[in-house]
This record gives C-alpha cells, sequence and structure tokens, in this order.
C-alpha cells in the first residue's frame, strides 16, 4: 500500500505515556497516520475513518475492552483489533482471541514485534476486503436477472429455480455439454441461504477414477502409496455451503455406493480412516446423460438415481430454444468487443439469419467460442458471416445476405411490391419491417424493440418466423 493510501492506527488507552509512545512510532518510524483516543465511546466514534488497525487498551475508564471489542466486530468484522494489557493473564487474552482480537500484547509492549504484527494485520484486512468484494462480484454474476434467456422453454427452469433455490433440496440438472449445467448450479448456490459458504465443484468425468474417491472424501497419512499427509475431501471443504457434482453419469458403479452413503447418512469417512465424520453438504449434481436410461443398461446404480432425482432440472439444448440465440450472441458480443475489438457494434442481418439457422451442437459454450472469433475477425462496426466459422456459414444462402440487387439504399423493397398485382402477405411485411427496424438500430434490439413498441422477445419471435 502506497503511503498516500495508508488507512489510520486508531489508538485507544488511557494512559497518556502510552498513547504518546505508540503515536510517535507509528508516525516517526512506521509511517502511519494516527487518531488517538482515550475512552471506549470515543473509539467507536471514530470507526467512520475507517482505521486500518485498532490498538485497544483492556482496561477503560467507561467501557470494557472487550465490549469495545464486540462492538467493533459488530460494525466491521475484517477490521484487525490488537489488545493491550498492562496484565499477563492468560484467561483475559485467551477471552480477547475467542472475541475476535487479531493478536494480545502485554505491556511494555516490544516495538518491532508491534510492528510486524501491524503489518500482517493490515495485509489480513485489505485480503478479507478483496475476497469479500469478489464474492459480492461472483453473487451478482449469478443472479437469475444475468442468465441470459428469452425462450419460453427457458421460463421453465427458472420457475424450478426458483422453487428449489431457498431450500437445500438435492437438484440434478440433466442437459448437453455445454448448455449451463454449472451456470444454473452456481445461480441455485449464490442465490440461497448458502450463498456465504463455499460452492465446491468436482468433475467426475476429469478425475481418473482411482483418485475420485480421495479427491471426494480425502485421505489420512499412509492411507495409500504417495499419502505423505492427511488431505481433506471435497465433501469436508464444502461443509455449510455445495457439492457439485458434474457428470456424475460417468462415475464408477463403487464410488456410486459411497455416494449413496454419504448423501443418505449426512457422514463420511476419509479413505485410510476410522473416524466418522458429520457434513452438512446441499448436493447438486449434473449430467449429460439419460441417467435412467443408464439405470436399465446397469451403468447406475437405481437407488443412486432416484436419491440424485428428487428434484430434476431439464436443460434444454440451444437448438430447442432458438429465441436465446440472438440474444446471447449479443451478450457476448458486449463481453469481447469491448477489450478486442471496441468498433464492433453488432450483426449484419446475414449474420443474424446464419446464427438462428445453424444447429449449435457444443451449445452456449460452441456460441461463445464464435462469436469471441468472429469479433477478433471483424474489421466494421458489424460482424458479418465471413467473419462466423465455416459450420455456421453453410446454413446462410444468396438471397439472406442482403445484397443491394435486392435491397435499394433506403431498403423500401423489403416492404414494397416487384409488380403492382403483386400483395406481400402481412407476416412477411411485419417481418420486413422489423428486420428494417433492426437494421436501422444496428443491431440493437432493445432500441429497436423499444422504437416499435414490442417486447425484445416479441421481436426475436418475429425475426426468426416464429410470429404469424
Amino acid at each position: 500500500m502506497s503511503e498516500e493510501k495508508k488507512r489510520p492506527l486508531l489508538i485507544v488507552d488511557d494512559e497518556e505515556s502510552v498513547c504518546t509512545m505508540l503515536a510517535y512510532w507509528a508516525e516517526k518510524f512506521w509511517d502511519y497516520p494516527v487518531i488517538v483516543v482515550n475512552k471506549g465511546q470515543d473509539a467507536l466514534e471514530k470507526l467512520n475513518q475507517k482505521p486500518g488497525v485498532v490498538l485497544l487498551d483492556i482496561m477503560l475508564p467507561d467501557i470494557s475492552g472487550i465490549d469495545v471489542l464486540k462492538w467493533i466486530k459488530s460494525f466491521d468484522k475484517n477490521i484487525p483489533v490488537i489488545m493491550l494489557s498492562a496484565q499477563a493473564s492468560v484467561e483475559v487474552a485467551l477471552e480477547a482471541l475467542r472475541t475476535g482480537a487479531f493478536d494480545y500484547f502485554t505491556k511494555p509492549i516490544d516495538r518491532d514485534r508491534l510492528k510486524k504484527t501491524i503489518e500482517n494485520a493490515i495485509r489480513s484486512y485489505e485480503l478479507s476486503e478483496q475476497v469479500e468484494q469478489l464474492e459480492s462480484l461472483l453473487r451478482e454474476k449469478y443472479t437469475f436477472e444475468n442468465i441470459i434467456s428469452v425462450d419460453p422453454k427457458m421460463q421453465d427452469v427458472f420457475r424450478l429455480m426458483r422453487k428449489a433455490v431457498s431450500s437445500t433440496i438435492t437438484v440434478t440438472i440433466q442437459g448437453e455439454s455445454g448448455t449451463g449445467k454449472e451456470l444454473i448450479a452456481r445461480a441455485l448456490h449464490f442465490n440461497g441461504p448458502r450463498k456465504d459458504k463455499p460452492f465446491v465443484v468436482v468433475n467426475c468425468a476429469a478425475i481418473p477414477h482411482e483418485l475420485l474417491e480421495s479427491e471426494l472424501f480425502g485421505h489420512e497419512k499412509g492411507a495409500f502409496t504417495g499419502a505423505h499427509e492427511r488431505k481433506i475431501g471435497k465433501f469436508e471443504a464444502a461443509t455449510g455451503g455445495t457439492l457439485f457434482l458434474d457428470e456424475i453419469g460417468d462415475m464408477d458403479q463403487a464410488l456410486q455406493a459411497k455416494i449413496l452413503r454419504a448423501i443418505q447418512n449426512r457422514e463420511i469417512q476419509r479413505v485410510g480412516g476410522t473416524e466418522t465424520i458429520s457434513i452438512d453438504v446441499r448436493f447438486i449434481s449434473a449430467t449429460n446423460k439419460d441417467l435412467l436410461e443408464e439405470v436399465k443398461k446397469g451403468n447406475f446404480r437405481e437407488d443412486l438415481y432416484y436419491r440424485l432425482s428428487t428434484f430434476p432440472i431439464y436443460l434444454p439444448p440451444l437448438r430447442e430454444r432458438k429465441g436465446d440465440i440472438l440474444a446471447l450472441a449479443e451478450h457476448f458480443l458486449k463481453v469481447y468487443a469491448p477489450e478486442m475489438n471496441p468498433q464492433v457494434k453488432s450483426f449484419t442481418r446475414a449474420a443474424s439469419v446464419a446464427l438462428t439457422r445453424y444447429s449449435w451442437p457444443g451449445n452456449v459454450r460452441e456460441l461463445e467460442s464464435a462469436v469471441e472469433r468472429a469479433v477478433l475477425l471483424c474489421e466494421s462496426d458489424r460482424i458479418d458471416v465471413e467473419q462466423l466459422p465455416l459450420t455456421v456459414r453453410g446454413n446462410i444462402s444468396y438471397k439472406d445476405t442482403g445484397t443491394p440487387a435486392e435491397e435499394s439504399a433506403s431498403g423500401s423493397s423489403l416492404w414494397e411490391p416487384t409488380s403492382p398485382d403483386e400483395l406481400i402477405p402481412l407476416t412477411e411485411l411485419k417481418r420486413n419491417y422489423v428486420q428494417r427496424a433492426y437494421e436501422l438500430c444496428e443491431g440493437n434490439v432493445s432500441e429497436a424493440s423499444k422504437r416499435l413498441n414490442i417486447s425484445r422477445a416479441t421481436m426475436y419471435r418475429i425475426l426468426e418466423n416464429k410470429e404469424d
């Protein structure tokens, strides 16, 4: 931390000589600004000045130092408090540390040790604040509102999520690879009562079967060759929070039995251990397989299937919710363009048609990669078909490209008949008019729908020929 950004030390002691000495050390030798008060009540009033560390005497004339410590921790649990005492009492020291003190010093105070303790306390404080900021950003990222979708099929998913989010019910999410199963699992966790506790992910398909048991349950020292020390497994690491078992359909059957016991009994044993450990974990699993079909084939335990499938959520592939394609493409454009290619603002009509006609076997993950690539390749303000992958380009025909031969400079040919006797169907007129608004607004669906006085979802349906 630079000198001008150093937070002050709040010194709270009724002995003037101690206050003078500590302030001198802080300002003269350590370059910290200081705030000095002699009473506990005065200390509480100075907390809004955001001290980096509080040096707090145990014996104060108005309030007990322990009580002041409790109030400081209720104000901001991260503020480090170093307790000072003229008496070397083990009981008082333990009480202070149990209440949340960072450290405990007896007078006379060792200056060098105090300096190092203050530096460690400030580093701990800054780290705690950074962690809280990251957790706050993480919770914000995984709110339901930040899951991009306008397709009616996803509204069924959201309805189920809202039912499950406030409980600890076991949830299984089924969907193809790339559909966003982990995103749904994280949203369930970070919007629920366990949001401040760990969210632990285990990819059952990525870890070799022989190592997965130790990864999940942990092991004791000497449990097997190479087990040089005790290891805490994912079940214990997720205590109080959520354990997300991704691709559980690939788990070995022998391990399935142990998972079943852990879910039923809420207790585990480490590999090579005899101690029974109670666990408080919410289970969310995900699979790209039809688990019931795997049960019929003998690949998955029936009892575990019914235990996991208490509350199933089916996540439809992108090809079944085409209404989300352009919405997601716009979202990824806004994510990647500012950093990679700021001039890119939207998609051409031809690119939009190609995106919506492609089946996206890799689902949302494939769409994100395609948009990221297109942003990098684009040399104008609009992504065109040429910047899309070859697989996506194959879904566009010449008539979709909007060439000058088909559209006049004014674009009026979109809704004017080509001969006096021709009548253009109303549905086509509406679609062409909406398409024209989309282009005039440079692919900004929000702006176009606002100007047309229709919803974004309606606009997407019209653009995709889904509305009469």
